[in-house]
């Protein structure tokens, strides 16, 4: 492979892109999008690869133009010499899209991934057309308090056997790194953050918050961050507001194995298309939805 997709091969191109110090991983799913369209750009969640957001990229990029990368140190994108952080996912994020040539995305995170997205919003607005946040918070209080209590105890050894690790070793650049990446998610996870309510209300893309009832993250937070975008006004007499709330019932963040948010595409996948397809307020007025 090539630091430039391949654009001529069958089924999802692939490709590396440098961006800050990283060779991303990278696929792109789906039709070559029409004038209009927007490519849908999915951040996926710690621990996570590409591989694991499959079924939603195949709902998606039936219709759509679909980027999906491997994170900072996740499956076949390698570490570098710093930290994990949201900030740095997201800037990692937009280098990618001006790597691909893409002005503007429609954005959806998962978890670790959704507060990338978030900060993506709040650091490089320009890139963020639509904005879907699912499973994350805006600050660390949004966090269940029993995973709180839980994460000083994770371990390499945690992972032992699991599908996470299998996945990590088998598709890794260093499998042996393993042990680095559940460290620094460690530290991702026990640093203190709340970031300034007036950085996540000057996010004007029109945003879709989506949990679990039964999610790692705080349902007052998800209804907090919510508001925080412009939410929860009465529409009838003020118009629909750019944020959406949907709480997802029945349904956890990961586990077990088909009670978690991203199992519930049935609800998901109409959701997402409906906010990446409604037309948008431009400098001249409504301007029609991507056609896909």
């Amino acid at each position: 492979m090539t630091d430039t997709a391949h654009r001529d091969a069958p089924g999802p191109r692939t490709g590396y892109a440098p961006v800050n110090g990283l060779r991303v991983y990278h696929e792109v799913h789906g039709p070559d999008p029409e004038p209009d369209a927007s490519p849908v750009l999915l951040l996926h969640g710690a621990y996570m690869t590409t591989g694991d957001l499959a079924p939603l990229v195949s709902a998606l990029a039936a219709t759509r133009r679909v980027v999906v990368p491997d994170l900072q140190a996740h499956g076949r994108t390698a570490d570098a010499d710093r930290p994990i952080t949201y900030e740095g996912l997201a800037d990692d994020a937009a280098g990618l899209l001006a790597h691909l040539g893409i002005e503007r995305a429609d954005v959806m995170g998962f978890s670790m991934g959704g507060a990338a997205a978030l900060q993506l919003a709040i650091r490089h607005p320009e890139v963020v057309r639509t904005l879907a946040v699912v499973s994350a918070t805006h600050a660390s209080a949004g966090i269940q308090p029993e995973l709180l209590a839980m994460i000083p105890g994770i371990t390499p050894e945690v992972f032992a056997g699991s599908p996470m690790e299998a996945t990590y070793r088998a598709v890794a650049p260093d499998p042996g790194h393993f042990p680095v990446l559940v460290e620094k998610l460690k530290t991702l996870d026990e640093t203190p953050f709340d970031w300034p309510a007036e950085d996540v209300a000057r996010i004007t893309a029109p945003t879709l918050v989506v949990a679990g009832d039964a999610d790692a993250i705080r349902v007052e937070h998800v209804v907090e961050l919510f508001r925080l975008l412009g939410g929860g006004a009465m529409g009838d007499l003020s118009g629909l507001p750019r944020a959406r709330l949907a709480i997802l019932p029945g349904t956890t963040h990961f586990m077990p194995p088909g009670s978690g948010v991203l199992d519930r595409l049935d609800w998901l996948v109409p959701m997402l298309l409906a906010l990446f397809d409604a037309p948008q307020e431009g400098p001249e007025g409504v301007t029609p939805g991507p056609a896909g």
